[in-house]
């Protein structure tokens, strides 16, 4: 090739130059120099993610498992990486349960998640190697980055086949793994995955394409006669433990339970359109934000109103007490685990702290003497029975307590046989205010305690047998049942046969019960005073002589089981701060949880909750929003309203659009949202005040609801210098002039007014004077004095006119007020940012103690 080169022996000296300029990196073997022999004697794990959009359930990464032997998956979901080696200790658990085998290795990247100094102690401690991959070497990892990579590639052609929103992808991966488990692998010989690990050939007939429009059947029991017997959802996978399919309903996510379903292959779902309204199937359930694996459980991934139209037209009620019942039965269960944990009793008894507040309930119950082992009768069948988890949190947002209550599931109960009545009586919250308003005026504590299992107190009069709690099923005795002697949580009668108890035990100590608030009490002794409000299990209590309430504290102790919570500063929500200037009432936690909720904790304040000049109609042309969420969140806000007065108005406006609201009403709702942003911290401050008397505000806005033409009533009422009780409402009748609007308005001012003035005097705050009702129209005045201006007049009806008697006996009296100086304006319509201000303040509203 080229002429003058000098003959050079092959050199096999190291170059150092040549390693500089060319080091190449070591090839990467292609099958594995190990294979395991047995189940779990080496796992392969990594995370996959960030991955966005987030889940259905807010999450961004999904963590898998591979057992080598069997190359069997196991899929987790998690919010941050960090959550790797909670998930990584309840992996553990089950497989070795279910396999009898323990893990000896594992083998991950180097990720912090997988190095952190925890994960390193447990795996010493329990004996299992770690196999770490080299920096930036990931093929060292193969099997479950290869795992991962055909789990999305996978994910990505179901979601795109079906035209499905990214969200759904974590349904999507838990259905993909399910799939590869049971479909043959390269890495095994003429054998699943499912097979090699637990020994069975899986059945494959049952499965579909994931994404397809499927039609689940309508039990007879939750229909009408002419309701649909199938409703349309979206298949979404399997859940193994019922040996059902998991459908989802994309208008709510709501995931449906169903083994009677039909699928159609070939369709898709049609996602322009979300006008269907979900119903009962033959289970339901709410998305969880739990983490969840495919071995257990196939859950989907995570995550009326005072101003109410009152429709003329609209047809009279017809349905009985006992037809709403039966109509509403599961929801008794539903309202009661609203607020629960979304983890079930698989996951809790492998956890100490769930562990151990099992076993404070279940030593409780046996205190309690709440039950018997006995022999079902013929003629009775069990009521079922489950674990619902809890955490306390306290007004910081920080887990004060874990609970666990075993809850009957009552909504099975039949009336008459398992419970007859139901009732019983809570404190409003305008009482609890009152309540606070009386305690900053006299300069007295307000202190809380709560009851224990309260509901396990209270003694059953029916005959009712539940099945034994899982967990705790007597053994060699399994097929007997429980006989109730004392109510358990979920009964439809618990309630009422606690409060029984409870009223039994406080009118033997000397307490009277309010009859205009059945759930306040007073004690009187002389000159001492204590009151005492009961809302379930939770009490509040008060008055002028310490060693009285200690001694209350006491004897309660000694006959129940008490938590002694000391000053009221976190109740229903509610939180409050006393010092020697006053009460202050707030619920900020509560108002960013529901921004955060809604994903508005990000968004703009404004200065008003509802722009002046604001018109709204339900005939508002415009896209339609999910009537779900709409009115999700106007329950939310109107909870708010216990400290807010300052949203009345707006949350009673928007509370007229419930059925088919439309983009206008959805967005004068999130203006709500951004006014409450920019005012989280203001609340109710109540003081000590010279003038501690009982006055109310009333007025009208006439004709303010177009669609109509009924008018907005607002009233308020002092007791010093801040409100405890307001009302925006719209009226139930179209009145023809300003006099006659406002004349009804001060009916209705009336008769709160009257039922304040005995509820105090109950109290021992009897009102010598009339009670002043300021009212900014004279003729109005002039009318409930006389019965002037009969032409105008003789249409108004006689329930009316009745306010003339109390102003002639001198109940109450109504005087004239400016209308700038009519704070009740502030509840009828939307007012600017100057006047709303100045009424905000007038209603005893600050940012804070």
């Amino acid at each position: 090739m080229v002429k003058g080169l000098p003959h050079i022996e092959n050199c096999d000296k190291f170059c150092e130059g040549c390693v500089f300029g060319k080091h190449p990196r070591s090839s990467f073997p292609k099958e594995a120099s190990y294979r395991a022999k047995k189940p779990l004697e080496l796992i392969h794990t990594d995370i996959c993610g960030p991955i966005t959009p987030n889940s259905l359930g807010k999450h961004r990464y999904f963590i898998t498992f591979v057992d080598d032997f069997s190359r069997r998956t196991w899929v987790y979901f998690l919010k941050e990486k960090s959550e790797a080696f909670a998930v990584f200790k309840k992996f553990k658990v089950l497989v070795e349960k279910l396999n009898g085998n323990y893990i000896k290795a594992v083998r991950s990247n180097r990720g912090g998640e997988y190095i952190s100094k925890e994960f390193e102690y447990f795996c010493e401690e329990h004996g299992i190697r770690r196999f770490l991959t080299a920096p930036y070497s990931p093929q060292q990892n193969g099997v479950a980055e290869r795992k991962n990579r055909t789990i999305l590639d996978m994910v990505r052609s179901m979601l795109k086949s079906k035209n499905m929103p990214k969200e759904y992808w974590a349904e999507a991966v838990q259905c993909v793994v399910y799939l590869q488990n049971r479909c043959p692998t390269a890495s095994l010989e003429n054998m699943t995955p499912q097979e090699a690990w637990c020994g069975v050939k899986p059945a494959v007939s049952h499965l579909k394409v994931f994404g397809s429009v499927a039609y689940a059947h309508s039990l007879d029991q939750r229909r009408t006669k002419l309701d649909d017997k199938s409703k349309k959802l979206i298949f979404i996978g399997y859940d193994e433990r019922s040996k059902a399919y998991k459908l989802i309903d994309p208008a709510t996510n709501k995931v449906h339970i169903s083994r009677d379903v039909l699928v159609n292959e070939e369709a898709v779902w049609c996602w322009n359109s979300m006008e269907e309204k979900s119903h009962d199937v033959e289970n339901e359930v709410q998305i969880i934000a739990s983490s969840t694996s495919t071995n257990t459980t196939m859950q989907a991934d995570p995550s009326s109103s005072s101003s109410s139209s009152d429709d003329d037209a609209r047809t009279p009620r017809t349905r009985t007490l006992q037809d709403l019942y039966e109509a509403t039965s599961e929801l008794h269960l539903v309202c009661l685990l609203a607020d629960a944990e979304n983890i079930t009793f698989e996951e809790a008894v492998q956890e100490k702290k769930w562990h151990q507040a099992m076993n404070e309930e279940m030593n409780a119950i046996v205190k309690n003497e709440t039950w018997e082992l006995a022999t079902l009768p013929k003629v009775h069948k069990p009521i079922g029975v489950k674990w619902v988890y809890k955490k306390k949190l306290n007004a910081q947002g920080e887990v004060e307590r874990y609970k666990a209550r075993l809850v009957a599931k009552g909504y099975k109960q039949k009336v008459g046989i398992d419970y007859e009545e139901v009732f019983a009586p809570i404190a409003r919250m305008e009482t609890i205010r009152l309540l606070i308003s009386l305690a900053a005026q006299n300069k007295w504590n307000i202190y809380q305690m709560d009851v224990k299992s309260a509901f396990l107190n209270g003694v059953l009069e029916e005959e009712v047998y539940i099945e034994q709690p899982p967990g705790y099923i007597k053994e060699g005795q399994e097929e007997k049942v429980l006989k109730l002697k004392k109510a358990l949580n979920g009964l439809k009668q618990a309630p009422r046969a606690w409060n029984t108890l409870i009223d039994t035990y406080f009118k033997k100590h000397g307490f009277v019960q309010c009859p205009y608030e059945h759930a306040l009490y007073v004690k009187v002794c002389h000159d001492d005073i204590m009151f005492v409000a009961l809302y379930v299990d939770d009490m509040i209590f008060m008055g002028n002589n310490d060693d009285m309430i200690e001694k209350f504290k006491m004897k309660m102790s000694k006959e129940f089981e008490m938590t002694d919570l000391g000053l009221m500063s976190y109740f229903l929500g509610l939180e409050v701060k006393q010092d020697k200037s006053g009460i202050f009432v707030s619920q900020e936690s509560y108002a960013k949880d529901v921004l955060k909720r809604f994903k508005m904790n990000d968004c703009n304040p404004v200065c008003t909750p509802i722009e002046s000049g604001t018109k709204l109609s339900r005939y508002d042309e415009g896209k339609a929003v999910d009537e779900t969420q709409y009115r999700s969140l106007v329950g939310c806000l109107r909870y708010l309203m216990c400290t807010r007065p300052d949203i009345a108005y707006g949350v009673g406006l928007v509370s007229r659009y419930m059925e088919e609201p439309k983009m206008s009403h959805w967005k004068a709702i999130k203006r709500i949202l951004r006014y409450v942003k920019g005012t989280l911290s203001h609340g109710l401050f109540y003081s000590h005040t010279d003038e501690f008397d009982l006055l109310g505000y009333t007025d009208n806005d006439w004709c303010g609801d177009i669609d109509d033409r009924k008018s907005t009533a607002g009233f308020v009422f002092y007791m010093g210098d801040t409100a405890f009780t307001w009302v925006s409402k719209k009226q139930p009748i179209v009145t023809l002039s300003t006099c006659e609007a406002e004349y009804v308005a001060a009916s209705s001012c009336v008769c709160h007014a009257l039922w304040l003035r005995k509820l105090l005097k109950e109290m021992n705050f009897a009102r010598d004077k009339p009670t002043e009702i300021r009212v900014d129209n004279k003729s109005a005045i002039e009318l409930a004095k006389n019965p002037v201006h009969h032409e105008r007049s003789k249409h108004i009806d006689v329930r009316f006119h009745f306010i003339r008697e109390h102003v002639k006996d001198g109940d109450v009296e109504l005087t004239h007020v400016a209308s700038r100086d009519q704070v009740a304006d502030i509840f009828t319509k939307p007012l600017g940012a100057e006047l709303f201000n100045r009424f905000k303040k007038l209603l005893g509203m600050s940012a804070g103690a």
